[in-house]
């Protein structure tokens, strides 16, 4: 059974339910206010009876007669009796004529009042007493309200019941159809969208959770038509860089080969099939380390790594490497307590993420000072790496962590495109957090954040 056609009929059984359960407990009291009006009313025609029959002096009984038919009007049926009560208090007689137990009687007596229902036929009495002794005034009539007005209600609350279940389950199934209707149009558009057209989208219209769950596919579509372009983009750039240096070295050995050379011509090209060798060796070897740490079962050893000491190390390795780069630590924010420093880590890939965003710096920047700022939080420990050098074009930024992807203005300088998606690899293992902010012709800042255990 499909949820639509479930959440239909508990919509219609929960509806039906409330409905009928309204009229039961309607019903129910106003049944039970009826026939403690209705003894009440016979209470109050037995107390006429009594006054206007039993009472010695005559204007009184004529007073009561005229107040009895002027007020009271003649209910269907209506019949009184009076009992006098004799010393033995036996009742038989009495119980015999109006077909009543004696127990009714009984309780007349000696309560002083009591009443009693025969099918719609009702009976109220009272206990009266005067210096013609006691006597019980008993008044019985047909109870209308209960026999038609009571039935006609309970006509009523059935037909109301039939045609508001009725309307219920109209309401249930357009209910479920306009609830599940977006549902079945997002799956049907959904069916439709593969790996040849992921620049499709769904309509999204409202503030609902129908558009909620519209923009979480736009979302996910998007993630995955940029995973697509990245591996579009990985292969072809990755197999313009490996076949570069293969080309080269075909090409070196082609023409060294075609014919018989003097030494120097040979030691020549062994030297360029050298050099694009030692390049192509290059590439594979930061293909296969951005693989690994890019691959989330790899365990990696972890241990406590201090960062303003990572810094300092990076600072020299990037300055022995190329004397010209200009690195400058700055501890304004370092906190007193040094234990805020330190983080659970491997030390030797966070040297190389850090390494290559430094290097990058001063690459970029034609060996200006290249600034590396360090402070942190309860929770945090912030690296900002900032240079003033090229910077990258607003519109190339999205495309920054692809691998062998470049800046179109960094064809003047060596590379491969690889450091900074391998620098996030690494952060992203560390579980944190690396934004990259850049101007063209000003420079790119680069914030790095780690979380530490408190």
């Amino acid at each position: 059974m499909k949820t639509k056609t479930r959440i239909g009929i508990a919509f219609f059984l929960s509806s039906v339910f409330t409905v009928i359960l309204f009229s039961v407990f309607v019903y129910y009291f106003l049944t039970r206010y009826s026939f403690a009006d209705f003894y009440k009313r016979l209470e109050i025609r037995a107390v006429f009876i009594a006054k206007s029959k039993l009472e010695e002096e005559q204007t009184k009984v004529s007073a009561f007669k005229e107040a009895r038919d002027a007020h009271l009007e003649i209910l269907p049926e209506e019949k009184d009796y009076i009992f006098k009560i004799n010393k033995h208090n036996n009742f038989d007689a009495a119980s015999e004529k109006l077909g009543l137990p004696t127990s009714f009687f009984t309780e007349l007596a000696r309560n002083g009042n009591a009443s009693r229902r025969q099918d719609d036929v009702f009976f109220s009495g009272i206990r009266y007493t005067n210096t013609k002794g006691d006597h019980l005034v008993i008044v019985s009539a047909r109870n209308y309200y209960y026999s038609h007005h009571l039935a006609y209600l309970r006509n009523i609350f059935i037909a109301g019941i039939i045609i508001s279940s009725l309307l219920t389950l109209y309401t249930a199934i357009i209910f479920s159809k306009r609830v599940f209707n977006p549902v079945r149009d997002i799956n049907e558009r959904v069916k439709n969208i593969s790996s040849q057209n992921l620049h499709l989208r769904l309509e999204t219209a409202g503030n609902d959770e129908i558009s909620e769950l519209q923009v979480t596919f736009n979302n996910m579509l998007d993630r995955l038509e940029t995973a697509f372009e990245t591996q579009n983009n990985f292969i072809s750039n990755a197999s313009h860089e490996l076949s570069t240096p293969l080309t080269t070295i075909i090409g070196e050995t082609d023409v060294a080969l075609a014919k018989n050379r003097e030494k120097e011509e040979y030691i020549e090209s062994l030297k360029i099939v050298q050099t694009e060798a030692e390049r192509l060796e290059k590439i594979t070897k930061s293909l296969l380390f951005l693989a690994q740490t890019g691959f989330k079962k790899q365990q990696q050893k972890f241990g406590l790594v201090r960062m303003d000491q990572l810094l300092w190390d990076v600072k020299e390795t990037v300055e022995r490497v190329n004397p010209r780069n200009k690195v400058i630590i700055n501890l304004n924010l370092i906190p007193e307590n040094h234990e805020k420093l330190k983080i659970e880590g491997n030390e030797q890939l966070l040297h190389l993420a850090i390494n290559n965003i430094v290097s990058n710096g001063c690459k970029y920047s034609s060996f200006k000072p290249v600034t590396a700022s360090i402070g942190t939080t309860d929770e945090k420990i912030i690296i900002v790496v900032k240079d003033s050098g090229i910077g990258i074009p607003e519109e190339e930024l999205k495309y920054i962590y692809d691998p062998f992807f470049r800046a179109s203005n960094t064809r003047n300088f060596e590379g491969y495109g690889i450091g900074l998606p391998l620098a996030r690899n690494i952060v992203r293992i560390h579980k944190g957090e690396l934004q990259v902010t850049s101007l063209e012709g000003t420079g790119t800042t680069v914030q790095i954040t780690f979380y530490r255990k408190l």
